[in-house]
This record gives C-alpha cells, sequence and structure tokens, in this order.
C-alpha cells in the first residue's frame, strides 16, 4: 500500500463516522475497492502516514554545519561592507545570496527556514544599499522591497524595522522625503516592542534627519529629543558591521540633523566628536561627516573655507566611494551658500573638482 492509499483510508475513517449510516454506505471507494477492505487498520494507516510526514521533516538539505558558515560569512560581508567600495561589495553580495537561495528554496525545517529568511534580508538590504550607493535607483528600490518581504517572512521583528529604517535612506537621499519619514516612523512602531535595542535608537535618529532635511523644525527636534533618549537607553555597541549602531554613527545622524536646522555651533561640536571616534575608518561616513561641516562653514558665510574643506575632503577619498551620494552633498555646499557667491572662485573650483574623472584626480 502506498502513501496515497493511506491518506485516503483515514479520510474515509475520519468522515464516515459524522454522516448518516445511509449516506456512509453511498461514499465511494477511493481506491477502487470495497469499503472494509481500503480501510483496513486504522492504526496502521496512521502509522503510514507518520513515517511519510517523518521523511519529508528529514530531507531538509541544510546541516548545522553549513548554517553556521553561511551565518559567519554574512557578518564578514556586513563587516567588509563598511569599509568596501559599494560596485565590490555588490559582487560579492550577489554571490553569498545565491548560496543562501539555493538552500532556501528546498523544503527546510520551520527553524533553519527562518534563520534563511533572516540572512536573506540581511543580503538584500545591503544590496540595496549599495546600489543605492551607485545611483541605480529602481533596482535599489526593488531590492528594498525584497529586503522587507524576507524580513516579513522571518518574523523577527528588530530586522522587521531595521530594513525599513534603512529603507529610508533611498528617498531621503533621492526624494520624496515624506516617504523617509514614513518609513522611519514604522520603524520605531515595530521596534518599539523592544525598546532598548539599536533598531529602534536608529530609527528615532534617522526620523529626526529627515524631517529637519524636510523642514519641519518642530518635529525634527522632538524626534532629535527622542533618539537621544533612545540611545542613551539602548547605551550603543561597539561591533564594526553594518548593522551596528555605535555611538559614531548616533553622532553621524544627529549632525545631519542640527546641520540640516542651522544648528552650525552644535552641529561642529558633534561633527568633531564623531570624527575622533571613526579615526582612520575608511568608507563614506567620515567624508559626509566633513562635508557637513563645508555646509556649516557655508551657512555661516565662510564659503572659502567651506569650498576648500568640501574641495579637500572629495579629493582624498578613495575614487571608488565617490559615489552619487557624495557628489550631491559637495554640491550642497555651494547650494547653501549666498546667490551672489555661487558663482564666485571658491564655488566655481569645488563644481570643477567634483567633475573631474576619477582618473585625473
Amino acid at each position: 500500500m502506498d502513501d496515497t492509499e493511506a491518506v485516503a483510508g483515514i479520510v474515509l475513517q475520519v468522515r464516515a463516522p459524522h454522516m448518516p449510516r445511509a449516506e456512509q454506505h453511498s461514499v465511494p471507494d477511493i481506491s477502487g475497492r470495497a469499503p472494509a477492505a481500503a480501510a483496513g487498520s486504522l492504526a496502521d494507516r496512521a502509522d503510514l502516514v507518520r513515517r511519510a510526514v517523518d521523511r519529508t521533516l528529514a530531507s531538509a538539505t541544510v546541516t548545522p554545519t553549513q548554517l553556521d558558515h553561511i551565518e559567519e560569512m554574512v557578518l564578514w560581508a556586513s563587516q567588509e561592507y563598511v569599509s568596501t567600495p559599494p560596485a565590490l561589495m555588490l559582487s560579492r553580495l550577489l554571490d553569498l545570496l545565491a548560496e543562501v537561495q539555493g538552500l532556501a528554496v528546498s523544503r527546510q525545517p520551520a527553524a533553519v527556514q527562518v534563520r534563511l529568511s533572516e540572512l536573506t534580508a540581511m543580503i538584500s538590504t545591503l544590496t540595496a544599499d549599495a546600489l543605492m550607493k551607485l545611483g541605480d535607483l529602481a533596482r535599489s528600490r526593488s531590492w528594498y522591497a525584497t529586503a522587507r518581504t524576507a524580513a516579513d517572512d522571518s518574523g523577527n521583528v528588530e530586522l522587521r524595522g531595521r530594513v525599513r529604517a534603512q529603507a529610508a535612506m533611498l528617498p531621503f537621499y533621492y526624494g520624496p522625503i515624506t516617504s523617509a519619514v514614513s518609513l522611519c516612523r514604522e520603524a520605531r512602531v515595530i521596534s518599539s516592542r523592544v525598546r532598548a535595542s539599536a533598531t529602534h535608537a536608529f530609527a528615532a535618529a534617522a526620523e529626526a534627519r529627515a524631517q529637519a532635511k524636510l523642514g519641519a523644525r518642530t518635529e525634527a527636534e522632538e524626534a532629535l529629543r527622542y533618539a537621544a533618549k533612545a540611545f542613551e537607553h539602548f547605551g550603543g555597541d561597539s561591533s564594526n558591521d553594518a548593522f551596528a549602531f555605535p555611538e559614531r554613527r548616533y553622532l553621524l545622524y544627529k549632525s545631519g540633523t542640527l546641520t540640516a536646522l542651522g544648528h552650525t555651533r552644535e552641529a561642529r561640536v558633534v561633527q568633531e566628536e564623531a570624527l575622533a571616534l571613526y579615526r582612520d575608518k575608511s568608507g563614506i561616513d567620515p567624508a559626509l561627516l566633513r562635508l557637513e561641516a563645508a555646509i556649516c562653514f557655508a551657512r555661516d558665510r565662510s564659503p572659502d573655507e567651506a569650498c576648500q574643506l568640501a574641495g579637500t575632503t572629495f579629493l582624498r577619498m578613495d575614487p571608488a566611494h565617490r559615489t552619487p551620494i557624495v557628489e550631491e552633498r559637495a554640491r550642497e555646499v555651494v547650494e547653501v551658500l549666498p546667490p551672489a557667491i555661487r558663482t564666485g572662485r571658491a564655488a566655481r573650483e569645488l563644481l570643477e573638482i567634483i567633475e573631474l574623472p576619477p582618473g585625473r584626480m
């Protein structure tokens, strides 16, 4: 007897007692034999079906060793992502995601499947961020959607909130800014179940920066106060990967908020604190802090100092890190200058530096 016959027998035995006696005799025989012969022993059939279910549950293709190895690779990738140019990192992420996807397509035990969904969400988020830095906005948006789907599938509250807060970076830099605010608020609501978390502090700080860029001064200041409390409650962490939220990253978002609000004196203090924590770390974060310092100089009517700092920052960057996000932030230095000064020598020189091909810098 095969498993299909066993299931058919159980269906007949379970359903028949609930029918009127006359109807029980009219139930068709699925197996093609007399009802009595097809039913057999219910206990025997239950054993057959149980063994079939056990075989399915035991058919997992991921061993604990494999899963540990993949998790180590994802952790390594998130650490490398902080300082590796996005174009190079993108290739590594796609290779890693292909490996995870190859395991996820096969049936796995629930606990393994959840972890694979978490890993998929993490890698997809980094992929989306890399594409955003490279200026491929349409693909970045699609990958952020994939990351949210995978995070929701995992059921991990912290990860669901983090993916949304990270996805807010795309509309923050490229618009619409209102979408960035909405995503940050959604992340705050989701992560509020675990208030002492990196994600809750990150979402609040990101919302403050987005509100400030939107020009919503009251909302930005309120969100910044909340972010300060959330970060103090969380305490920060010392890990050095893309999903961590150490003090230096909190100060980066605080700097962005204060700079957008025009609080230049406070912003400069925060920028110096953050740069001291970044020390010699590479990547775009230290460059963004220096460009924000240049914006503060521009707001304070020091055009020569602003343009010189922005130009020096841009020239000293690894060409592979000079992505559209950095270019736009450097151009903003000129945009915040008074109109009469935007055509001056210092502003023209800065724009010429930004337009130079990487090989000529």
